[in-house]
């Protein structure tokens, strides 16, 4: 624009970089507030994203730097107006002409529209407060998760039977399952374990990894081949199977048999396993929920032994003799070790095992008396079967059954934990048992609980700098007027694709705060100058600033979303993980460039009459 104002190319660098300084300072600064909250964000959210921060940190000072320094150098070294106008002329010139043909003409449409904005301020700031009203309902109606669930490519899966199933029963039903599974077009291979090698201390649950074909070469993604799996699995008898996709990154210690977890946690055991179970049965039952399972088997069967020791004292057989006798027949004791000249062979006393698996064999059994004689153990104890969990599992000091479920394609997590909390508290659970989110859906507990937070916390920095570099209390709140607009951009995109709000979108939410302030804080250094360089009133000064800063707003605007575009449309592995964070950014910049161009102008003529009236009650009281 100075070049053909007529400047020599070192003139109109210097004049375009001193004009410019001052915004490129504003925009920089304000976006590396933004950032500050996340640099003191605890938590492993807070671990997550403190390189990518102080990566964006560094990277906005440097850019600063080389666009006050280095671009400015570039422009008068290498731009001239002659070489300007012999591109005009080349093989790009129709192209040229043309574009530069649609926006005049597109400059031209916006500023017939901006002076009926201007005329209408009152709609104008009611359209503001609308936006801002509708941007909070959003955010709290839309469906949340922690993070995208990905397409890895691999599947984990969990089989559970009865509590009494033998190692031979388990695997059969097991194979059974990895048959139908093998039978999915687009699975590759399966591997699958039995016992306690696979995380579980319990014979009747299994693991098995699931590896799907690359996804050129298969019809749907991984969450559509789970679900439609879902029916013939269900079909195998005596074992559930459950599948998830497994994911780059998936929080929670415990061996859990679905992608997420919570636990129901006591001070009895009973009563954890009683309210446990009870609120597995509710959570079937409810349409919103999807393969439920827990860590508490049914209970299996078990025999307690009762020592009558008035016999026990009249026959003269001591507690320890009858521990001793069990002891050698059910758990395999070492009674000695064989020497030789090379190797020691451990000598274990065992019961055959055919007499170890019907517990009415136990009077079979016979116990040391003091006087040498050997006595029945039915004549001392008696036998009750009773059940007992196969295992008991604690969270701190407590007794804890982990309860596991899947999300059905179009819940969110956000929406799961709701009815959760919602079936506890139909089933009306005691004072003494209480629930806990883990993994996944805890951390985005938290993390629901700290986003208002750092939202707050990324406003407060961004007033802060803004005021600090302008020296007002009002022009900062101009700037921060347009942020509202990206809010409700990003949230509608959100909406209308049908993604949940995770933390790649509010990370989204958190970068447009910074970069959509842009186009608020060139029109408000280029008013203020004409304010006080040229005399100009407010309305015509950020008349003229609307004008003269669309083209450099609308590029830079085009520039940031054709950058989100391949975020949005991203393929390939790992994909969901990055297109909330494209489609985040490409619709906050869409609502929030149609928005502010014509909300600030009137912000700013409202702040600026509030001034006004402020300055004029002391000069009218004098």
């Amino acid at each position: 624009r100075h070049l053909q104002q007529g400047k020599t190319p070192l003139r109109a660098a210097r004049d375009g970089a001193r004009q410019i300084g001052f915004t490129v300072v504003s925009i920089s600064l304000s976006l590396v507030a933004v950032f500050i909250p996340i640099l003191f964000m605890g938590g492993v959210l807070g671990r997550l994203f403190r390189e990518f921060a102080v990566t964006m940190t560094i990277a906005i000072a440097v850019s600063a730097l080389v666009s006050l320094s280095l671009t400015p150098m570039i422009c008068a070294r290498l731009m001239r107006i002659e070489a300007l106008h012999a591109a005009g002329r080349g093989p790009w010139g129709v192209v040229e002409r043309a574009m530069d043909r649609g926006f005049a003409l597109l400059q031209r449409g916006y500023a017939a529209s901006l002076g009926v904005a201007l005329r209408h301020r009152v709609f104008m700031l009611l359209v503001m407060l609308a936006t801002i009203v509708v941007t909070v309902q959003l955010y709290r109606g839309l469906p949340k998760g922690l993070l995208p669930l990905q397409d890895t490519g691999l599947l984990v899966g969990s089989t559970i039977s009865s509590p009494d199933i033998s190692f031979q029963t388990m695997r059969e039903r097991t194979q059974a399952a990895v048959t139908v599974i093998m039978a999915d077009p687009a699975v590759a291979t399966v591997t699958s374990s039995v016992g306690v090698s696979s995380g579980w201390s319990t014979m009747n649950r299994g693991f098995m990894f699931v590896s799907l074909k690359p996804r050129a070469q298969r019809d749907a993604d991984a969450e559509a081949i789970i679900t439609r799996l879902r029916a013939p699995l269900a079909r195998v008898a005596g074992v559930q199977t459950v599948l998830f996709a497994a994911q780059d990154m998936r929080g929670g210690g415990r061996v859990g048999g679905a992608q997420f977890q919570f636990a129901v946690i006591g001070q009895e055991l009973a009563e954890v396993r009683r309210w446990a179970l009870a609120l597995e049965e509710k959570l079937r039952s409810l349409p919103g929920m999807a393969d439920v399972n827990s860590d508490q088997d049914r209970a299996a069967p078990q025999v307690n032994l009762q020592i009558d020791r008035d016999a026990a004292a009249r026959l003269g057989v001591s507690v320890a003799a009858i521990d001793t006798a069990l002891n050698n027949a059910y758990a395999q004791r070492q009674v000695s070790i064989i020497y030789t000249a090379r190797n020691q062979y451990r000598v274990v006393l065992e019961v055959d095992p055919r007499l170890q698996t019907d517990p009415s064999l136990l009077d079979r059994i016979f116990v040391p008396s003091r006087s040498g004689r050997q006595i029945s153990l039915s004549a001392v104890a008696r036998f009750e079967r009773a059940t007992a969990p196969l295992s008991v599992r604690h969270q701190g000091q407590f007794a804890a059954a982990t309860l596991s479920f899947n999300l059905p394609p179009g819940l969110a997590l956000s929406e799961a934990t709701d009815i959760i909390e919602g079936a506890a508290r139909d089933l009306r659970m005691p004072d003494g048992v209480w629930l806990e989110f883990a993994g996944n859906a805890r951390y985005l507990r938290e993390s629901l609980q700290s986003q208002p937070l750092l939202i707050g916390a990324a406003l407060l920095a961004i007033y802060i700098v803004l005021g600090v570099l302008y020296e007002s209390w009002l022009h900062p709140l101009t700037i921060i007027s347009t942020l509202p607009s990206a809010g409700l951009g990003a949230l509608l995109a959100l909406l209308i694709t049908g993604t949940d709000l995770s933390v790649m979108g509010f990370i989204a939410i958190l970068l447009l705060m910074g970069i959509v302030k842009k186009n608020a804080i060139m029109m408000v250094d280029f008013a203020l100058e004409q304010e006080r360089q040229h005399g100009l009133s407010p309305a015509a000064a950020i008349h003229a600033a609307c004008l003269e800063r669309f083209r450099p707003i609308t590029m830079t605007t085009m520039a940031t979303l054709l950058g989100a575009v391949p975020l949005a449309l991203a393929t390939g592995t790992g994909a969901e993980f990055r297109q909330p964070l494209g489609l985040a950014i490409c619709g906050g910049l869409i609502v929030s460039q149609i928005l502010t161009l014509y909300t600030t102008p009137v912000i700013y003529l409202a702040l600026e009459r509030l001034a006004g009236k402020r300055h004029a009650i002391p000069q009218a009281a004098e």
